[in-house]
């Protein structure tokens, strides 16, 4: 069967490449044309019909500003699905983009299948009704997820959180990315999340120089969606260190970590790093999140848990001097790291085992076949 598959960011290239390894394993006949980067396209054995790093955008004004590629985009996208006709669309989270393709692929009767559902139990709730009425099947990765989509008239399944299967499969060997103990730090994977965050790590560095943080290096895990001179451009004179490729291993072996909100605290997580967690962006796009905003957390960690079990530092309380006080309370106090760690255990059991690609992409086949 051929299937048309759209992942926007990071996570969902490493998501959609668990898929499509498990779609081959279903379907051995299986042909995938796609949206996304290095991981899929090496699942797949097939390069990306566009790779996500040229269009991820997040916020008001930086969609406001990518408006046209954003079109053009989504103009080929539907030039693309009606010219290769394939027997069932995925779309893999990133939902400003694909909830457009949902409805153009619905109308013109392709069936559409939702990977990682949009967090609509977060912000934009009416979005719901657009799920609803363009989308087949939803694949849903958190364990609340099932009951909320469930109960406003959606066929949603729990099929597990794939970030297990992605920890269990790339576990990392012990590496020496410094002659010191080390913090990692994620700045996160769109430009506008690290033109926010790095000044923020740089002060952050000239705070910890001058007392007993000073025994410990600063290592940044490099996002694959940016690129080598956007880091460069902040860390001229530097002691800050970046890592490329191996963010799994930077995470493990740090004595803690600061982690732009996202899929990288939950990795973190299941890494058993202790962790403080960042958010900050233009202050128009962060006003008018707060506004959308139901949750009472930020952090996946958070939300899943439903307490606060790790620190949320966002916009204005996102500074150099908190993240440091943070550091300093998560590497000195023994009780605090025991109960964030003892958490993490909790939060891994809720998440389900390993599996989740596989269980979603036999979904996916037999929903196909039925």
């Amino acid at each position: 069967m051929k299937y048309y598959i759209i992942a926007g960011e990071a996570s969902g290239d490493l998501h959609g490449a668990g898929l499509m390894e498990a779609l081959l394993q279903c379907d051995s006949a299986a042909q995938f044309r796609f949206w996304g980067g290095e991981k899929m396209a090496a699942a797949g054995s097939v390069l990306p019909v566009r790779d996500y790093r040229e269009g991820a955008v997040m916020g008001v004004t930086e969609v406001l500003r990518k408006a046209g590629t954003v079109l053009r985009n989504l103009s080929f996208c539907k030039a693309d699905l009606a010219a290769w006709k394939p027997d069932a669309v995925i779309l893999i989270d990133y939902p400003g983009f694909n909830m457009r393709v949902a409805k153009y692929a619905s109308q013109h009767g392709f069936k559409v299948i939702w990977y990682i559902a949009p967090k609509v139990w977060a912000t934009r709730e009416r979005r719901v009704r657009r799920l609803r009425r363009w989308v087949d099947r939803l694949l849903v990765i958190f364990p609340f997820e099932q009951e909320y989509f469930r109960r406003r008239g959606i066929d949603a399944l729990y099929v597990g959180n794939p970030l297990v299967d992605a920890v269990t499969r790339e576990r990392p060997a012990e590496e020496e990315f410094a002659d010191k103990p080390y913090i990692a730090l994620l700045p996160g994977s769109r430009i506008m999340e690290v033109e926010h965050t790095m000044p923020v790590f740089l002060e952050l560095e000239k705070l910890m120089s001058a007392g007993p943080m000073s025994a410990y290096q600063l290592i940044v895990a490099a996002a694959p969606s940016i690129g080598d001179e956007v880091y460069d451009a902040y860390l001229a004179g530097s002691s800050i260190k970046v890592v490329r490729g191996r963010t799994y291993s930077v995470l493990e072996h740090s004595s803690a970590a600061v982690i732009d909100s996202g899929t990288a605290s939950l990795e973190a997580a299941l890494l058993s790093v202790p962790q403080v967690v960042i958010y900050a962006m233009n202050p128009l796009s962060f006003l008018a999140v707060r506004m959308m905003l139901k949750t009472k957390y930020v952090s996946l960690v958070n939300l899943i848990m439903d307490k606060p079990v790790v620190d949320e530092l966002l916009q204005k309380e996102c500074t150099a001097y908190n993240i440091l006080s943070r550091l300093e309370q998560l590497i000195s106090d023994a009780g605090l790291r025991t109960a964030m760690l003892a958490d993490y255990g909790r939060l891994e059991q809720m998440m389900g085992g390993p599996g989740a690609s596989m269980r979603a992409a036999k979904e996916v086949v037999d929903s196909l076949k039925g």
